[in-house]
């Protein structure tokens, strides 16, 4: 599936994932742990929102939602009124170098080829702010497919392995990678990764 399919895809399942998703798994906390290594009054960037119920609704008000979906991005607007929210595709973000203090992408990186994924790490690391953090699931298999059915519909699904995506997230200039599994919005599990842009937290102009 190329970028417009995987688009026009998820602008037919959003709605089916949202109510599929549980809003409570243990990935949420995560969130926590992300805050409590920013600056006070952080802005952060939530990539692959969707309905926001998960991620950008406990991100501070000042956050900013991407999605490539508008269907997801009319749920975000239900769920986070005030949130300033972007269609795009995370391999070219609409964000200035620099303006964000964290990064979180959560089980969305795979739904991009996996020859594109250093460009979107790359591009993460262009607008996140010296010091910042990127918290993003990781992928522990080597795959590329299209599964027919999903929440009703098609996706695509794609990821280089483990160890290579940490390769890249190193070559993109992230270090201090951490990682950690907890339960995921389906009711299966998940790695998540942390992992920080060097410089200092405190050095931002804004």
């Amino acid at each position: 599936m190329d970028r417009r399919e995987v688009r026009e895809a998820w602008d037919e399942i959003s709605e089916t994932y949202a109510r599929n998703r549980d809003p409570t798994g243990s990935d949420a906390d995560l969130i926590d742990d992300l805050l409590a290594a920013l600056p006070a009054d952080p802005v952060v960037l939530d990539v692959g929102c969707g309905d926001g119920a998960r991620t950008l609704a406990n991100l501070p008000a000042d956050s900013v939602g991407v999605d490539v979906s508008r269907s997801g991005l009319a749920l975000a607007r239900e769920t986070v009124p005030d949130a300033r929210l972007v269609q795009a595709d995370m391999v070219s973000l609409p964000l200035a170098a620099d303006s964000v203090d964290g990064i979180t992408a959560y089980h969305a990186v795979f739904h991009v080829d996996r020859t594109d994924h250093p460009a979107v790490y790359r591009e993460f690391a262009r607008v996140l702010r010296p010091g910042g953090t990127l918290l993003m699931t990781l992928s522990g298999g080597r795959f590329e497919t299209v599964r027919r059915g999903w929440m009703g519909g098609r996706m695509f699904f794609s990821a280089p392995g483990r160890d290579r995506t940490l390769d890249q997230l190193d070559a993109a200039g992230f270090t201090n990678v951490r990682t950690e599994t907890v339960s995921d919005p389906l009711g299966s599990s998940a790695e998540f990764v942390f992992a920080d842009l060097p410089g200092d937290a405190g050095g931002r102009t804004s």
